[in-house]
């Protein structure tokens, strides 16, 4: 560690996971208390999960999950803290061999953590053993957001899209990367669209799998051809019947908060209720044991586990008040400039809506890469890490340069 790093207020700090025993047994013991809804009366998610599928979710976890795992998983790779605006961020950050590498800062959303990138670590970092080469590695950091996972709770409002695309910005300037690139999807596409609009020195381009623009205004957008009026149509359908927790943690996430500290079962449930494709495929992998790609019961578990663990259900919905609600500080600002460094996107085919290529061409104008991938939904990177892998590597190949220099540790 060097000599900056160690001045005050920027020293970044080795980090391992390490749960109690005690909350482990007191995991497993409100599991097994959990008092249940009567089944549902229709024979879809129309009126939320399924009884079946929680139950079965539940079970497994109580009786056959390793609640270890995901603490093993994380602590098999490099990990760190450091302060950055009042916030301790806990990152992990794999290096890779090739010298040549691009440094990457990826940014996971919600009910994503971290874990949902974990599997893509090797894809990315090492292409040479995943069918890729040497010219495609990449340097990764995967920050945890503020109030996600082990990153600490903002003590105070403020931490919106781009207060924390800010302090990515700062973090990979003292990790040592002078040029980087930046990645997200969901809330991570925001904090990575906020990277880009605002444009800070050593950003060379951006990649996102969620088209932030067609969130905030999508009557904006093309819709005179099929595939945008289906586009159009798969945003209504989310608006009016699928964003149930959209709305509750924008405006009342402490509300929610209670059940999320108090319930396992209440977490895992409100964190399955995503969007109706991961849904069903979460369903599947626990029900029927045929998982979507890595969309195992082990690695959904890993996911919502570290969640319970680190308490922090109501911390990281408050996060949407920040970034969406309609009474946080930074609602109704003037909109932030256009992004102005090259922009890579990729549409996955169970996304909440297939964005066609006009979307992205009016929605960036420094457009360089549209992908359209075979499989794969929201959570493209857990679901499918290789093709996910695959299509950042054809993304960012017109942006890579000459060699950075070499990382601080």
């Amino acid at each position: 560690m060097t000599t900056v790093e160690q001045q005050a207020g920027s020293a970044i700090r080795p980090f391992r996971a390490e749960f109690p025993e005690e909350a482990l047994a007191d995991l497993r013991r409100r599991l097994t208390a959990t008092r249940w809804p009567s089944r549902e009366l229709v024979d879809d998610r129309s009126q939320g999960v399924q009884l079946a599928t929680m139950q079965e979710l539940c079970r497994y976890w109580a009786s056959e999950y390793d609640l270890r795992r995901a603490e093993a998983r994380l602590n098999a790779l490099p990990q760190f803290t450091t302060e950055i605006d009042g916030v301790d961020v806990h990152f992990v950050h794999v290096r890779s061999e090739h010298a040549d590498a691009l440094p990457l800062i990826m940014t996971h959303g919600w009910p994503g953590s971290v874990i949902e990138m974990l599997d893509a670590v090797g894809p990315l970092t090492d292409p040479t053993a995943h069918g890729g080469s040497a010219e495609d590695a990449f340097h990764l950091v995967l920050p945890s957001l503020p109030g996600y996972g082990f990153s600490a709770e903002p003590a105070e409002l403020g931490w919106d899209l781009g207060r924390t695309a800010r302090a990515w910005a700062e973090l990979m300037r003292r990790l040592g990367y002078s040029r980087y690139v930046a990645q997200g999807g969901d809330v991570g596409a925001g904090v990575t669209d906020a990277m880009g609009r605002r444009g800070p020195e050593g950003l060379a381009g951006i990649h996102t799998n969620l088209l932030v623009p067609a969130l905030n205004d999508p009557a904006a957008l093309p819709s005179a051809a099929e595939p945008e009026r289906a586009a159009l149509a798969a945003i209504s359908t989310f608006s009016t019947s699928g964003n149930g927790y959209f709305v509750e943690q924008s405006t009342r996430p402490q509300t929610i908060g209670y059940a999320l500290l108090d319930s396992p079962v209440a977490l895992a449930a409100w964190m399955v209720d995503h969007d109706t494709d991961a849904y069903y495929k979460i369903s599947r992998a626990f029900l029927d044991g045929q998982p979507s790609g890595n969309l195992t019961r082990d690695n959904v578990l890993d996911n919502v586990t570290t969640y319970w663990l680190t308490g922090t259900g109501a911390s990281a919905a408050r996060s949407y008040w920040e970034a969406y609600g309609p009474d946080a500080p930074g609602a109704g600002q003037a909109p932030p400039p256009p992004v102005r460094v090259p922009v890579g996107f990729t549409a996955f085919p169970g996304e909440i809506w297939r964005t066609p290529r006009s979307w992205a061409e009016a929605s960036y104008p420094t457009l360089s890469y549209f992908g359209e991938a075979e499989r794969g939904g929201h959570f493209a990177a857990w679901e499918e890490p290789e093709l996910f892998a695959t299509e950042l590597r054809a993304a960012f190949r017109s942006v890579r340069g000459p060699q950075v220099p070499e990382p601080r540790r």
